[in-house]
């Protein structure tokens, strides 16, 4: 794609930046100007919004780039995406109802405020906040350097990829300020549907082009030197076969932190009833489908593009190799920068919310007005983004590895949710604890592959010790916490 062709791409990509930035504008006009407005859509979202805002939320530059990536680059090792896309959801739907009704009755808008209440602990709710945050920030890196390769990639290097975040993160950042909530809301149902149209044009257009087909690809890639890329556990990144310890480990500990991210259980504070939380929960896997049509892309690549570097940008770059007319070029584009902002929106959000309503309420600066909080959660924005920014351009790890280590992270948050709601007997030093246990043996394994005694993900080391310490500490330092609050029994 040359000259005028990349000028007519690259028109196609603002004209979309600047229609979701008004759509992101407007979505606010009906909402309070409030903190639950700001951050919970005054608890009245829709089943359409809240099925998109977490399903949308969920799939990502990691979704339309790094997994085709894995599936062009590792084969079989892809497929733990669609093992762990399956699992996931499972804990939201019974934690997501009954934060929802704590939520309702002492309002709650953030994970780690809830958590704060349940075990009457301000250090509990400051670490969860920091916590968050933390792995969010990693995430939102995520997306913005998947906004900038995709649009370095399309203009062939005229835009560098630190201008082109810049440009779609800041569009990102004016919604956000400005709508909130209902502003990622919105916004994510359009980038949704494109999302969806995107994956399943390119999933049966780029196989047909190159082979012929799916199936004749299948078959033509089963008869070469590379037929090993179509059986698990597929290859580790230097090209080794990588085993199924580590292979299971990742599904395991992916699926275990699915519904832990602080921007996706946050939305069961939005939630209208129970039974739209579990409504929404149950047709998620409706979304999910796009991730089969996304890595035939990657698997069409391999016999076609051999050398494509970096894996991560394989997408974008058959968009620019394969014959395709320009305005389809433009609109597949556009669905590939949707699946970026609509998970680095929410991040956003959620990040600054959780830095102000959780940090400074940790330490006693809790804001002493609303209009005032709402205030600081809208600088936070800009300080957020900022900070992942920097992260970005100063970081050469792929997509799917940065992905992979924060989960690792934000799995910790498991056994304290599910022990707020289902054991009475958890106390705020085992949980705190725990949670401080696991996070550190994540990060030295991390750090320090080697020192595994197994070849697991290092996550679920820090699960084990985790769970471990939560339980045997609240043995010996019982302390129910709020159950013997009103309203405690309400998540039952």
């Amino acid at each position: 794609m040359e000259g005028s062709g990349t000028a007519i791409v690259l028109g196609f990509c603002l004209a979309y930046l600047g229609f979701v930035l008004i759509i992101g504008l407007l979505s606010g006009r009906g909402v309070s100007h409030s903190v639950t407005g700001f951050v919970a859509g005054d608890r009245k979202m829709g089943g359409v919004l809240l099925y998109f805002v977490i399903s949308a939320a969920i799939y990502s530059s990691f979704a339309f780039l790094g997994a085709p990536g894995w599936a062009y680059s590792r084969g079989g090792a892809a497929f733990y995406v669609l093992c762990f896309s399956c699992l996931g959801a499972i804990p939201l739907y019974f934690l997501g109802p009954r934060a929802r009704r704590w939520g309702e009755l002492h309002g709650f808008v953030t994970q780690a405020e809830m958590m704060g209440w349940r075990f009457e602990s301000r250090t509990l709710q400051g670490l969860l906040a920091v916590i968050g945050v933390a792995v969010m920030i990693p995430y939102l890196t995520l997306q913005m350097k998947g906004a900038g390769l995709i649009l370095a990639t399309l203009s062939n290097g005229a835009i560098p990829n630190w201008t082109g975040a810049a440009l779609v993160y800041g569009v990102v950042v004016t919604y956000v300020w400005v709508s909130g909530v209902m502003g990622v809301g919105w916004t994510n149902a359009l980038q949704g549907v494109l999302m969806m149209a995107t994956a399943w044009f390119l999933g049966f257009y780029i196989p047909w082009i190159l082979h012929g087909g799916i199936g004749p690809m299948f078959r033509e890639l089963a008869a070469s030197s590379h037929a090993q890329m179509l059986t698990a556990p597929g290859l580790t990144a230097s090209g080794a076969p990588w085993n199924w310890w580590e292979f299971s480990s990742w599904i395991l500990i992916s699926a275990a932190g699915f519904s832990c991210w602080p921007h996706i259980f946050m939305k069961s504070f939005a939630a209208p009833s129970d039974r739209q939380m579990r409504l929404t929960i149950l047709l998620y896997p409706t979304f999910q489908i796009l991730m089969v049509p996304l890595l035939f892309v990657g698997f069409a690549a391999i016999l076609a593009y051999p050398g494509v570097s970096p894996a991560d940008s394989i997408v974008p770059f058959l968009l620019t190799r394969t014959g395709l007319p320009l305005g389809v070029v433009g609109i597949a584009s556009i669905g590939v920068l949707a699946a970026s902002m609509s998970t680095g929106d929410t991040l956003l959000h959620a990040s600054a919310s959780s830095a102000i309503r959780d940090g400074l309420g940790a330490i006693g600066l809790s804001p002493r007005s609303d209009y005032t909080e709402r205030w600081l959660m809208r600088v936070a924005v800009l300080a957020v983004a900022a900070l992942a920014y920097w992260f970005a351009m100063d970081s050469s790890i792929s997509l799917v590895a940065l992905l992979a280590a924060t989960y690792g992270g934000v799995a910790q948050l498991l056994p304290p949710l599910v022990a707020a709601f289902y054991w009475r007997r958890a106390s705020a030093p085992g949980v705190t604890a725990g949670l401080l246990t696991g996070i550190v043996v994540n990060v030295v394994l991390l750090r320090h592959p080697e020192w595994r005694p197994l070849p697991l993900h290092e996550g679920i080391f820090g699960l084990t010790a985790n769970t471990a310490v939560l339980i045997g500490l609240s043995l010996l330092l019982p302390g129910g916490g709020a159950t013997h609050r009103k309203g405690y029994a309400a998540a039952a």
